[in-house]
């Protein structure tokens, strides 16, 4: 038993249990879970299902949030192959269909980044009881700043933020991660949104949190 804890402090002394070499890393291409947004510059924040279709590029939000103390709810399906946005009222079966502008950015570190820490969340006494991240820095073509955390196993998001002259500091948590798509019918429009029309207004991915 004293040997045991002798190669465990030792091991913890010494790094046997090892952090893999931060590198720039890609995130699996389906992903769905919750992420928590607040924009304090916007008075805005939600709290969103989400769902990630890397290979189709498409991202299904389910959002309840709150903007200028007015609650909202919010359901929409953003296909970027077809540049197509869906605002699906479940309820009511009516969907409004939309233009959507810009490409498809996929949960990625971007390689221009670079590293600022890496950390682990939780505890580095024993295996197991923390996570490993790395949270990296940098700046967009567009010229606004950004912060990303991932897991270094698997590379999966644990916070965003970025920072615009428009918005301010706009964070985003992502919780209850899960790789893979429960419900992959989430991904298409419903059959009431089959024969919508085109609607001339168009959209972006961060315009979602600015039009409430």
């Amino acid at each position: 038993m004293i040997k045991s804890i002798t190669v465990i402090l030792i091991c913890l002394a010494v790094g046997c249990f090892t952090r893999k070499q931060p590198h720039h890393c890609k995130s699996p291409p389906l992903l769905s879970g919750r992420i928590a947004v607040m924009a304090q510059k916007m008075n805005l924040m939600v709290d969103a299902k989400y769902i990630y279709d890397a290979y189709g590029q498409r991202i299904r939000l389910k959002e309840i949030g709150t903007f200028d103390n007015t609650t909202f709810h919010y359901d929409g399906l953003l296909n970027y192959k077809e540049h197509v946005m869906y605002l699906i009222n479940e309820q009511n079966r009516t969907c409004v269909k939309q233009p959507l502008k810009g490409d498809f950015k996929p949960m990625e570190i971007p390689h221009n980044a670079t590293l600022l820490a890496a950390i682990i969340l939780g505890s580095s006494s024993a295996p197991l009881d923390g996570l490993e991240v790395n949270t990296w820095v940098g700046e967009t073509e567009e010229k606004a700043k950004y912060m990303i955390s991932a897991t270094v196993f698997g590379c999966i998001p644990v916070s965003t933020s970025y920072h615009t002259d428009k918005t301010g500091w706009v964070m985003i948590s992502f919780y209850n991660n899960i790789i893979g798509v429960e419900n992959p019918e989430e991904l298409y429009p419903p059959p009431y949104c089959q024969d919508v029309q085109l609607r001339d207004e168009s959209s972006g991915f961060y315009s979602l949190f600015e039009k409430h």
